[in-house]
């Protein structure tokens, strides 16, 4: 179910969100920095410091999942299960490497939150439709002056 094209926007995206339900309705959603596909059709997702999404989990396996590249403004939505690994789970290991081997091991990965997907849609920048003449490289150059790529870059200086 994961795509080519759904694992190369992953690898393109930033954050993503992801939205779990309580075990009394609560909705919660919470961006995530690291995260990455297995390459084996789930989504792996570093808990760093997200009590409340894997309590969440641990109640209701039910979640869905958000990523957009800013700057193409195309990505995908995730419908699916969700389970909590922790560090004495089978299998926990070879996941952390691959977050270990992605972003360091600087930040503390309390659990990895998996991600099986049941559906999957294609999310689009209304832009697309409504120019429909314009293309990616369109989108590109409106969000880099949306998101004031310029002044950031000067700051970081």
């Amino acid at each position: 179910m994961v795509t080519d094209e759904v694992a190369e926007s992953i690898g393109q995206s930033v954050l993503c969100w992801l939205a779990t339900v309580s075990s009394d309705g609560v909705p919660n959603v919470s961006p995530k920095e690291a995260f990455l596909h297995d390459g084996e059709g789930s989504i792996l997702i570093a808990n760093i410091a997200s009590p409340v999404t894997a309590r969440n989990i641990e109640q209701n396996e039910k979640a869905c999942l958000s990523f957009v590249n800013v700057f193409v403004q195309k990505g995908f939505k995730v419908v699916g299960t969700a389970i909590v690994l922790k560090p004495d789970d089978d299998g926990y290991n070879g996941r952390l490497a691959k977050f270990t081997a992605m972003i360091g091991a600087t930040f503390p990965v309390i659990s990895i939150i998996e991600i099986t997907p049941n559906s999957i849609a294609e999310i689009v920048a209304p832009s697309y439709r409504l120019f429909p003449d314009s293309g990616p490289e369109d989108r590109i150059t409106e969000a880099l002056a949306a998101y004031r790529v310029d002044e950031y870059r000067k700051r970081a200086k």
